[in-house]
């Protein structure tokens, strides 16, 4: 499908005057990651991700029709129970881009009230997940005002419209391992928003575990926007990019035969070069804290001494996620309880798997 595929044809307002639509929508935690875009929203190399199940954003979006028709876009924005208006300039500047191919978003008086499951702005990608639900709801209105649309085209619209808010929340629609960004060896894979990983996944990684572990709840040192844009003038963008392609590539054998030793090496590897480019950008951000490191040489310690398929990946930021197959829950668990969460922030850490995507409530 083609950007043109997603304008909306002309529809009757008049039968929708006001109403509310209600979607819970997980975060992600990329496996091959994405660092570096151009506009709108385009990545530079393909990335894939595991979908979270207990780690989501929950949106609500109530909307009237306008007493008096203008151009500007109407908003209010209640996170938590509380009135946010430091969040309404990133969502207008998701509504000017988004606008050619949902213009009745100018019709109505919105109010969006959100909550996540999870720390915000701590790097656990409340953006993927928060774009994603406000996008479905959006996306909801237009089946409303065209049913002829079909179950296929809402999700993919959904994926392109959240992209253009964040570019991880293109992940962040359907699960439960999702591909953004055309890739030669995925059928079916575009740049304008996800696709399911299209192939039998191996039992191996079934219910796959992901325990994330909060070192740093607070604010990130640098937005993720920020983050991207260092990619245009950085010395290794361009071996990045190809690193990131190769991998996707082998990855992708990794997920149907099912070699969790080989998946552990390349989740690894793509965690640390991610925090590389970082660290070899101008300017220059280390992002992990001591606990991180002192996570990650735990996890390594255990897993020469167990033969564990523990593993660490990490986001733009200074928390671990723990991944690890369900079979070995049991004792991963008891690792963590012991030896993590003493390097957590309050000791607070989350326990996820892997999920299935929104769902609307």
């Amino acid at each position: 499908m083609t950007e043109k595929d997603f304008i909306l044809k002309k529809t009757n307002l008049s039968s929708l005057n006001k109403g509310s639509f209600t979607w819970k929508s997980p975060s992600n935690i990329a496996l091959v990651k994405y660092w570096g875009k151009s506009e709108p929203q385009i990545p530079k190399n393909a990335s894939i991700s595991f979908t979270l199940n207990n780690c989501h954003t929950t949106t609500s979006l109530e909307f009237s029709k306008k007493e008096k028709p203008n151009k500007d876009y109407s908003i209010q924005v209640i996170f938590e129970g509380e009135i946010k208006d430091n969040f309404k300039p990133k969502i207008k500047k998701f509504f000017k881009r988004i606008e050619k191919y949902i213009p009745f978003i100018t019709e109505y008086d919105f109010v969006i009230k959100t909550k996540n499951s999870f720390p915000h702005s701590s790097g656990i990608a409340s953006s993927a997940s928060g774009m994603s639900a406000l996008a479905l709801c959006l996306i909801s209105i237009e089946k409303e005002l065209n049913p002829e649309i079909t179950q296929e085209y809402l999700l993919k619209k959904a994926s392109f419209l959240a992209r253009l808010g964040s570019g991880s929340a293109a992940r962040s629609i359907e699960g439960e391992i999702v591909v953004w960004g055309e890739h030669k060896n995925i059928n079916n894979s575009s740049d304008l928003y996800g696709i399911k990983f299209p192939k039998k996944i191996h039992k191996n990684f079934n219910n796959y575990q992901d325990t994330i572990l909060l070192v740093d709840k607070g604010e990130k040192q640098v937005s993720s926007t920020i983050g991207h844009n260092l990619m245009n003038n950085h010395p290794f963008a361009q071996q990045r990019f190809d690193q990131a392609n190769d991998n996707i590539s082998k990855l992708k054998e990794i997920l149907q035969i099912g070699d969790l030793k080989a998946f552990v090496n390349l989740i690894e590897s793509e965690a640390l070069t991610l925090h590389a480019m970082m660290m070899t950008s101008n300017p220059y951000f280390v992002l992990m804290k001591p606990n991180t490191l002192k996570i990650i040489e735990k996890i390594w310690e255990y897993r020469k001494n167990t033969k564990s398929n523990i593993c660490f990946t990490l986001d733009a930021g200074a928390n671990v996620h723990v991944l690890f197959p369900e079979k070995e829950k049991e004792k991963v668990n008891l690792f963590i309880l012991n030896e993590l969460i003493q390097y957590c922030q309050n000791n607070h850490y989350i326990c996820d798997t892997v999920g299935a995507g929104a769902s609307q409530k």
